[in-house]
């Protein structure tokens, strides 16, 4: 105590203000370069060699997810990554293809999106080989058993009903839905109870059959080996699919409607849960690098706008932040905030008013630099991990065709200007506001009052 009252008296005998903080303008870059082949079979292989790490991370990503689903399909793509880990050739059932990656201290697993569905494996570096063996066999050998499909069937639905009883993520789902009516990317990447019941064996094994094909396929690897070393795994596993026709196209996306919109869902919860926003630029669009440093001036963060207005200035929330998802010819940015019901209109309020803040006036030159060094060094934080490393490059390659090193992307970041914020704040917000609610109230009028 006695040390912080005299350094308290010391400051405040300064003849100057204390100096604003000063954030750094350069971040050295310190990965190497990748390598990108393209075999005979039009399957990509992309490797970064990272000689220093303990372990090596591959991923298999296909160029198909939830938006490339009809309605009668809708869940799909989900339910098949499901029913890859139930059992290959090779690896009989599903306890045998976790055992065979768990055995050795690592990590299997996937995730299904819009635009794209990857099965990944982090290992030790010695066990490269099992991985690929593993994946391999799961993706181009399963089993697809009818009486395997049927027990999982019942999986993925509960999982859908644990989905709806989280209204904090819930929520996010029926922005979706108000923000793309009556479009595939409305809809719940799981589908619906009712399109999952319906789904048979033959409908996987179509799809499969129309999707899964080696043109529509990138292998990504990071870690302590080289690029020929990382062909020489993966191409042994890579069997042909398809009659040779070029995989299903997906929808164009539609815009949200000229009139702001509230989907409410009623629901008796402790908490409101609310998600607002507008269509934004796509990952193919020359503003994509704007439009995040506009997310990390406004909710990303402790030190963001929409922190420090709406829970530490007004305290509404104790969860309140923004986000941007991008996809092939459309994104979103959102917000979401959980607040006390009866304050829940009002911190719809707040938020909008800082929406408005950011096409009124420029954000100055110190805050848009640490939204910056914000953006870089989570950017640059996440290349820590071979698994981040092998999905940077990957899935760019996998989604655009390009890939764009960290140097590039750092680049174009500082690039940025507080004029480009605002005229895409503009842009954005001349959109009407779409608006999900969860919670306990019988109408959208106080909520519909907030984003006119």
């Amino acid at each position: 105590m006695l040390l912080a009252t005299n350094t308290t008296q010391a400051l405040s005998k300064c003849a100057d203000p204390p100096a604003p903080l000063r954030y750094t303008q350069v971040v050295p870059q310190s990965l190497p370069a990748y390598r990108l082949n393209t075999l005979a079979t039009g399957a990509r292989v992309v490797s970064t060699e990272l000689a220093d790490r303990p372990s090596i991370t591959m991923a298999i990503m296909f160029k198909v997810g939830s938006r490339y689903e009809t309605d009668q399909e809708a869940g799909i793509s989900h339910f098949l990554e499901h029913m890859f880990f139930k059992g290959s050739a090779r690896y009989g059932g599903a306890k045998e293809i976790a055992e065979a990656i768990e055995g050795v201290g690592g990590v299997l697993n996937a995730a299904t999106d819009k635009e794209l569905t990857m099965y990944w494996a982090r290992v030790p570096k010695t066990k490269a080989k099992l991985a690929m063996d593993v994946l391999g066999d799961m993706l181009f050998q399963p089993l697809l058993d009818p009486a395997e499909l049927e027990k999982e069937r019942l999986v993925v639905l509960e999982e859908l009903r644990m989905y709806q009883d989280s209204p904090q993520e819930y929520v996010h789902s029926l922005f979706e839905q108000i923000s793309w009516p009556d479009h595939p990317l409305g809809r719940d990447v799981g589908g619906t109870e009712a399109s999952v019941r319906a789904l048979t064996r033959d409908d996987l094994v179509r799809y499969l059959e129309e999707h899964y094909l080696l043109r529509n396929l990138v292998v990504t690897i990071a870690g302590p080996i080289t690029h020929d070393e990382a062909i020489g795994l993966i191409e042994p596993h890579l069997k042909p699919r398809g009659n040779g026709a070029a995989p299903p196209a997906f929808l164009p996306s539609i815009g949200n409607g000229q009139r702001p919109n509230v989907l409410l869902k009623s629901k008796k919860t402790e908490q409101a849960h609310v998600c607002l926003g507008v269509h934004a630029p796509s990952y193919m669009d020359k503003d994509r690098h704007v439009i995040d440093i506009l997310n990390c001036v406004l909710g990303e963060g402790m030190s963001s706008r929409l922190f420090l207005e709406v829970r530490e200035k007004l305290g509404l929330a104790y969860d309140v932040h923004s986000y941007v998802n991008k996809m092939y010819d459309t994104g979103v940015l959102g917000v979401y905030a959980g607040t006390e019901p009866r304050q829940a209109a009002r911190a719809v309020g707040a938020i909008v008013g800082q929406l408005r803040r950011l096409c009124d006036q420029p954000v100055d030159a110190a805050e848009l630099t640490k939204a910056k060094e914000f953006y870089k060094g989570r950017l640059l934080l996440q290349m820590e991990s071979t698994n981040s490393v092998a999905t940077w490059y990957g899935g760019q390659e996998a989604l655009t065709g390009k890939i764009q090193d960290v140097d590039e992307t750092v680049a174009q970041i500082d690039a940025v200007s507080a004029d480009d914020v605002r005229r895409i704040a503009r842009e954005l917000f001349s959109q009407a506001l779409q608006l999900a609610v969860i919670g306990p109230f019988r109408s959208e009028a106080p909520f519909l009052k907030q984003i006119v």
